[in-house]
């Protein structure tokens, strides 16, 4: 088994590990969480959104795997082709996507019937072209003027486009690329120009897009200290799951709070795993964050380590927002928890994210782009 894991599994043996871990925890809390939604939407089937999560989770780790083969530097030439197409497909959704909880944010493949979030792909290529981009600004200083008026563009559009529909995740999109930026040796005064057009394009979005008004009333309630039904219930899951928790699968509030799959899958872990299990989930995510960046300092290419970095920072990033959601230090956003939460396509977009991570972190001798 050894010789085998050596072979088939190259990358940081430590980022696997927290992944597979992470995986692990997904199935059994999903089950836990939707065991009762299943009861009723699948008469009495309990079992059904289990075997769904256990398929999209193990066709995200095949996903991850054969993406980890592959020479990440091979990623950033298709990545801006990528980051155009995404363009018409983020118009697409806001006028003709899929309507689930008041937000035009899934487009349906025809035929396939599974429908999929085209900001999932607008933000893995843009964090890839931006990477690239910045590379290759690091071995001339003179391009980097001429490189950044197209990256502020980009960013500005791509994070316009999905506000209209999703202002948490665009708002997450727009400062991960403001962070990456800065670690790029980006001059202030252009970051200055980003975060302003950062700000103009998300709230005009968020005045014009479906959900500015959902936005308002979620902080309204956040600075006002109303806590909604949701946030009642999850604050009852973590109050009621002590130190050790209840253990698994006998968590009570899943079967009143909405989103317990997704939005607050973190609230059912620690009333099932207690305070001990929300720990160890949050240093899950703070290892694979250092174990990420870490490249950046000891790599020699500078695409690597921005795209390494860039990966971790936005998945990490999410998590925490998630879990500060859950604990009630943070307005509810809809994010889901990156790896855990059940999902669909998105399981498939972590799994590249979490190759290309891999990918890098195998090399120790890197070429640039």
């Amino acid at each position: 088994m050894k010789a085998w894991i050596e072979r088939n599994l190259k990358g940081d043996p430590v980022i696997w590990t927290i992944v597979i871990f992470l995986s692990l925890i997904s199935v059994l809390v999903v089950y836990s969480s939707t065991e009762s939604l299943a009861y009723r939407q699948m008469e009495g089937n309990t079992e059904y959104y289990l075997f769904k999560h256990i398929i999209l989770t193990a066709i995200s780790l095949l996903i991850m795997w054969i993406v980890h083969k592959v020479n990440y530097r091979y990623y950033y030439k298709p990545a801006k082709w990528i980051l155009i197409l995404s363009i018409p497909l983020l118009i697409l959704t806001i006028q003709f996507g899929e309507n689930l909880n008041e937000a035009r944010r899934w487009i349906t493949i025809p035929f396939l019937y599974q429908s999929f979030q085209p900001s999932d792909i607008a933000r893995l290529a843009l964090f890839v072209h931006i990477a690239g981009v910045l590379a290759k600004c690091q071995k001339d200083k003179r391009d980097i003027k001429a490189a950044l008026v197209p990256l502020l563009f980009w960013c500005g559009l791509v994070c316009g486009l999905v506000a209209f529909s999703d202002l948490s995740s665009a708002i997450l999109i727009f400062f991960t690329c403001l962070l990456l930026m800065f670690i790029g040796r980006v001059p202030i005064s252009y970051l200055a120009m980003l975060l302003l057009v950062g700000l103009l394009s998300g709230y005009g979005s968020a005045k014009l897009g479906q959900r500015g008004g959902t936005a308002e009333q979620r902080i309204s309630s956040f600075l006002n200290i109303k806590p909604s039904f949701q946030e009642k219930q999850a604050y009852i899951a973590i109050a009621t799951g002590g130190i050790i928790g209840k253990g698994p699968g006998n968590s009570y509030q899943k079967n009143l709070l909405p989103h317990a799959y997704s939005d607050f899958i973190y609230a059912i872990i620690i009333e099932e795993y207690g305070l001990i299990g929300g720990i160890l989930v949050m240093v899950l995510y703070m290892i694979l964050l250092y174990r990420g960046t870490r490249v950046l300092r000891r790599s020699d290419s500078v695409f690597g380590g921005l795209l390494s970095t860039s990966l971790c920072i936005a998945v990490v990033a999410q998590a925490i927002i998630n879990m500060g959601v859950a604990v009630g230090i943070l307005p509810i956003t809809g994010l889901p928890l990156p790896m855990i939460s059940m999902g669909g396509t998105s399981q498939i977009f972590m799994g590249i994210a979490m190759g290309m991570v891999l990918n890098v972190s195998k090399r120790k001798e890197q070429d640039d782009i």
